[in-house]
């Protein structure tokens, strides 16, 4: 289990990775966070950047070196990362690669109430759906193809992970859409008949919600 951190989203684990590279100020912090597509990969809020920082130094995960005055633009404040600092980025890293965690799905969560919906329905939810994690698949694709030649591919793991996760993703949903349409989905047709029938049996459904038997969160 991942243990508690001073300070614990991962808005700050980014700052810490950008803060790595050199001192700055909270207006360099959020372009390289920019610049870097750490919005992307961590669910970045921008709202909550200052807070974040100011969070980051009361603990002593940064500090401040200076300031600066560009033009008549307000002072600004420079950090820079402290060895404990450093110490929390690379143990943050280290946990986040080797502990899994459960993480909450929005898919999932709709897949867990998908007896609400007609299989018809479903058919042509899921075509919206692959449709769109193709558009997906091919702006990353082409993303990772104008980086190849200029970046070590080091730089590029987070983007193939995502890849490579999405085309699971596409490829399990035109499966399950696929049977839906031809068929061979399991009961597919007594799942018509409840929502012919206006509802859906409460014996079967308490029993499906209530879980596996036996399912349990991965070991710590």
């Amino acid at each position: 289990m991942a243990r508690k951190r001073k300070v614990g989203n991962l808005m700050a684990l980014a700052v810490l990775s950008v803060m790595a590279i050199q001192p700055m100020h909270r207006y360099e912090i959020a372009a390289r966070l920019r610049e870097y597509g750490k919005d992307h990969d961590m669910g970045v809020k921008w709202g909550s950047l200052y807070t974040v920082v100011d969070n980051l130094t009361k603990h002593g995960f940064l500090e401040v070196t200076g300031s600066e005055r560009d033009g008549a633009r307000p002072e600004r404040t420079i950090y820079r990362i402290t060895e404990a600092g450093r110490a929390e980025l690379t143990d943050w890293t280290r946990e986040l690669i080797a502990s899994p965690e459960p993480e909450q799905r929005p898919f999932m969560a709709g897949l867990s109430v998908l007896s609400v919906l007609p299989p018809d329905e479903v058919i042509g939810l899921l075509t919206d759906r692959i449709t769109k994690l193709e558009t997906t698949i091919a702006a990353i694709r082409t993303q990772i193809d104008s980086l190849a030649g200029s970046l070590p591919h080091l730089f590029l793991v987070e983007n193939d992970y995502e890849l490579t996760m999405l085309t699971a993703e596409a490829n399990w949903a035109r499966t399950l859409r696929d049977t839906l349409a031809d068929g061979s989905f399991p009961q597919v047709d007594q799942w018509r008949e409840w929502h012919s029938g206006g509802s859906l049996p409460a014996d079967v459904v308490a029993q499906v919600e209530g879980g596996l038997p036996g399912a349990q969160s991965p070991p710590d």
